[in-house]
């Protein structure tokens, strides 16, 4: 890992998106931005690319139930192949690999050795 910190993004998984922005509108006062990802609705908190901190987004999306595991955090590579590359031989599980998120770069899917869902991102 490099020198910033390792958490880049985050997302909660919702079965009602409309309900799940007001909440977060309400007990935040946040405005959403709607966002293209793939094959689901995303709807970001507001973020800052050129500040420290992390962001991260609603999501709506087949087959990623809420509750449970339903947050996702995203840790920060130079090229996140290299680490879902690590991830069976320390015992996790990929599931998902290298992947492109478009204009917002590549990600990757893993679990941990506790069953813990996580992602790793890299703009390359």
């Amino acid at each position: 890992m490099n020198n910033e910190n390792p958490v880049r993004w985050f997302e909660i998984y919702v079965q009602d998106m409309q309900r799940a922005k007001s909440f977060y509108a309400t007990v935040l006062g946040v405005e959403f931005t709607q966002l293209e990802g793939p094959g689901g609705e995303m709807w970001a908190f507001p973020m800052q690319m050129d500040v420290g901190g992390a962001s991260g987004s609603l999501v709506k999306m087949e087959g990623m139930p809420s509750g449970g595991n339903s947050t996702l955090v995203y840790f920060g590579c130079a090229d996140c192949a290299v680490e879902v590359g690590r991830v069976v031989k320390a015992g996790g599980q990929v599931c998902q690999e290298k992947f492109s998120i478009g204009q917002y770069g590549f990600c990757a899917l893993a679990k941990d050795t506790e069953g813990n869902m996580f992602g790793l991102h890299s703009m390359a």
